[in-house]
């Protein structure tokens, strides 16, 4: 079975146990302090995908960092799968614990990449439309590239709507290469 399908139904089984449990939220960010833990510190992710270093050692060093900063829930599951020798997808567990989270709550998130940073002001008109558009609460991931030169790129799971000025001047490019007044024969 593929990693990522496995990663997907322990998140699964954890986001069944948070809701149980009534621990949802904190759940949650206990998975996206893990996500960034291991997406800010490579050395971690080596760490746990490393099968030349023994699960005991894995154990302690999981127990020493997390202890007093996660949920006794997200704790002990970090230390089921660190026993069940599945330790290497537990940052792939964060991930899609997270997705699984937002599908849970109805949040969809929303890349979008503009020439300058967005103004407070522009970004709350710009969730408040998409919230209009699809009904769900949205969660902006933004990103400046200065090549676009104006406008914005939003991209919606795989929808994505580029009204950029370095689209539209590509696109004004192309046309004039299209010359209709040319005879084709």
């Amino acid at each position: 079975m593929s990693d990522i399908r496995v990663a997907s139904r322990y998140a699964k089984s954890l986001l069944d146990l948070a809701l149980e449990k009534g621990l949802l939220e904190q759940v949650y960010q206990d998975m996206v302090l893990f996500a960034k833990t291991v997406k800010d510190n490579r050395d971690f992710e080596l760490f746990l995908t490393n099968p030349i270093i023994n699960h005991g050692k894995k154990l302690a060093i999981l127990k020493s960092l997390f202890t007093g900063k996660v949920s006794d829930l997200t704790l002990k599951f970090f230390l089921l799968v660190t026993e069940k020798n599945r330790e290497a997808i537990l940052a792939s567990v964060s991930t899609e614990f997270i997705k699984q989270y937002n599908q849970y709550k109805g949040i969809l998130i929303a890349h979008v990449t503009t020439a300058v940073p967005l103004t407070p002001e522009l970004r709350a008109q710009l969730i408040q439309r998409l919230a209009q558009q699809t009904g769900k609460t949205i969660q902006l991931q933004e990103n400046v590239d200065p090549a676009l030169i104006g406008g914005l790129v939003v991209r919606i799971g795989d929808l994505q709507v580029d009204d950029s000025i370095k689209t539209s001047l590509r696109n004004l490019k192309n046309k004039f290469k299209e010359n209709p007044y040319i005879n084709k024969l």
